[in-house]
């Protein structure tokens, strides 16, 4: 078509027509597309987070019974610890651990956080010798075995077995822009960085291997990281 023209005729015309006609069909599909893969891909991870609980569940009811024995007669208090942390999108929800700690523990946070934090990036909390674990949180928060409720929040939806770990509020608050990729997603109980060092992790190194996660994340990645958390979790290295 010359464009010099200040006119259309009748056939180019026509032709502009279809031409735009046809990239806002094909722009269509390609959107169709992603959003029934994307689709796709979130029912198989759901439904293989849903099935392994159920099955993790059942297998660890025993232990569950001798966890909630012992905490009982360790110390007074609940046996499951609440929490409200930040999931997908921002979204809060109550998380779940067995507890391993006195219950004064969150009120002695505040003074512990300013002047004992072991996090050299400051925005965790952090404490290799932390006095709020009781005698029985030290042994179940160095096998993971405080973390074992969460498998009902999966079952809830509000986390995945496997994910970036859901942060708090206070935390949350001093995320930068790129740290806030994390929330992308549906947080987990393990992950990359759990199974690369735990705790010993710095934080923004803990962000990078979430962001590698969350850039490649598959049902198959899933049960790789599962498998090698078995090993981490027996270790019981980089866990305080």
């Amino acid at each position: 078509m010359d464009p010099h023209k200040t006119f259309f005729d009748r056939d180019e015309l026509i032709d502009l027509l279809l031409e735009r006609a046809e990239h806002k069909s094909s722009a269509r599909r390609k959107i169709l597309m992603w959003k029934i893969t994307v689709g796709a891909a979130y029912f198989v991870k759901r439904l293989f987070d849903i099935v392994v609980s159920i099955i993790i569940l059942l297998m660890l009811t025993p232990l569950f019974a001798v966890v909630a024995a012992w905490i009982k007669l360790d110390s007074p208090g609940p046996l499951i610890y609440r929490q409200i942390r930040v999931g997908l999108n921002g979204r809060h929800f109550s998380f779940y651990k067995f507890r391993s700690m006195y219950q004064d523990a969150d009120k002695r946070w505040k003074e512990l956080q300013t002047t004992q934090n072991e996090s050299k990036d400051g925005v965790i909390f952090k404490m290799k010798k932390d006095p709020r674990v009781t005698r029985s949180g030290r042994f179940i928060r160095k096998f993971s075995i405080d973390e074992l409720p969460q498998l009902f929040n999966v079952l809830l939806g509000d986390m995945s077995l496997v994910g970036p770990r859901p942060p708090l509020p206070q935390e949350v608050d001093l995320y930068t822009l790129d740290d806030r990729k994390r929330l992308n997603v549906v947080p987990g109980i393990t992950g990359l960085w759990q199974v690369s060092g735990r705790s010993d992790i710095p934080f923004k190194q803990q962000v990078e291997l979430d962001k590698e996660y969350i850039k490649s994340q598959s049902v198959w990645k899933d049960i790789v990281i599962m498998l090698k958390t078995i090993p981490a979790v027996l270790t019981g290295k980089g866990a305080y």
